[in-house]
């Protein structure tokens, strides 16, 4: 592929303006025939044109982009579920024991995705699916930690995130299905 990276440059070099028509054809082209394959089309579609390096990337490289909005989600997600946790005015030790447990398994699901990165980069696919598999299924550890204590609800920006997870995972997935391992 490096190969052709460099004529392709000089290439947009010497012509600007046609080249670029070409690029987002072929990419808008690409991103459309691999998310047809997804639980999710138009998220699929939306999150991929929205990230710049979709332009450049192959097959792989699009569910590499994808894996690393859902690293983002969790990351955001263990993040947020860490400053409600600090700026808890509530003292109801449950409520404050749910929520540290609850970032800690975004947490680790954003840990999972960072290893799919890797499988993918070994072309180790039957790894990677099972990373994301692994980190749409942490959210579900959160959720049944709210079942536990039944005077807790479940807030309805963390039910949002978690479906954000589960869906950009199984686009993810779907990505990785059209690899053919």
């Amino acid at each position: 592929m490096g190969s052709i990276i460099f004529p392709l440059f000089l290439l947009s070099l010497a012509f600007p303006h046609q080249t670029h028509n070409f690029f987002v054809t072929a990419d808008s082209n690409l991103i459309q025939k691999t998310c047809k394959n997804t639980k999710y089309y138009g998220l699929c579609v939306s999150t991929l044109k929205s990230d710049p390096t979709s332009k450049t990337a192959d097959t792989k490289g699009l569910a590499v982009i994808m894996v690393g909005i859902g690293m983002a989600n969790a990351t955001a997600t263990s993040s947020y579920l860490s400053s409600q946790l600090v700026s808890s005015r509530n003292n109801d030790t449950n409520m404050k024991k749910v929520l540290k447990e609850c970032a800690d398994k975004y947490g680790f699901a954003g840990d999972a995705l960072q290893a799919s990165v890797q499988d993918l980069a070994s072309e180790s696919y039957d790894y990677a699916s099972m990373h994301i598999n692994a980190a749409a299924d942490y959210p579900n550890a959160c959720h049944n930690a709210f079942k536990r204590y039944p005077a807790l609800a479940y807030p309805p920006e963390l039910a949002r995130r978690e479906e954000g997870l589960k869906h950009i995972c199984d686009v993810a997935l779907g990505i990785i299905d059209n690899f053919g391992w």
